[in-house]
């Protein structure tokens, strides 16, 4: 039986309530990053990603898009795609029917009035969904989008070289892979590691002759 929630590392529940974990069928990976737009993390990972002429896909947080909103803009100027992480940084499976609704619901709004444009894929922190999470991104016909490959960059205790291996070692055309641009919702000071941590993996993709996608 499913449960009342899933995240990535249970890949048959994802599968079974058809929430992707990678993107079938892509020539190349695609990077996301979650919890910005945060004011030193999300400039410094789009400097590194215009060195290296690579997109990538950015989940928003609603409450500090509405922060930042210039920001917000930046990453969509600069041909990023903008995607939704919730309004506040909860767990959908804590929150009410309501309470998950209504964060959707101003999520999208913050970003849409930042960017201009309506965002279309949705990621939940923490990578868990409930039932009446996935009811409410559909109904605003958001996409749900997991990952298949993390660098754990929000530990504590980790090294940029390690998230980079733990990211890069064995990809596979339409992995997914998970980072953080933002230190809100993680150990303090993480995004520093996470930016070095991206330059060595834009340094291993070409290594492997692996090209970039985004989600369509």
């Amino acid at each position: 039986m499913i449960r009342h929630l899933i995240a990535p590392h249970v890949p048959q529940a994802a599968d079974a309530l058809g929430v992707p974990r990678r993107l079938e069928g892509a020539t190349g990976v695609a990077i996301t990053f979650d919890d910005g737009p945060h004011p030193e993390g999300t400039p410094a990972v789009l400097e590194v990603l215009a060195d290296a002429d690579i997109k990538a896909t950015f989940f928003l947080v609603g409450e500090q898009v509405e922060r930042r909103p210039a920001l917000a803009a930046e990453i969509a100027g600069q041909g990023h795609i903008i995607a939704v992480h919730g309004y506040e940084h909860r767990p959908q499976p804590v929150m009410s029917q309501k309470a998950v609704q209504t964060d959707v619901e101003r999520a999208v709004e913050a970003i849409e009035s930042a960017v201009g444009t309506a965002p279309a894929w949705h990621r939940p922190p923490y990578g868990l969904y409930s039932p009446a999470g996935l009811t409410a991104i559909r109904a605003h016909t958001l996409k749900p989008l997991l990952w298949s490959r993390w660098g754990k960059d929000w530990r504590r205790f980790t090294t940029p070289a390690r998230i980079a291996r733990l990211a890069t070692t064995n990809l596979l055309a339409g992995d997914v892979i998970l980072l953080h641009d933002a230190d809100f919702y993680s150990s303090r000071g993480s995004h520093e590691r996470t930016v070095e941590a991206l330059a060595l993996i834009v340094r291993e993709l070409k290594l492997q002759k692996i090209g970039t996608v985004l989600p369509v």
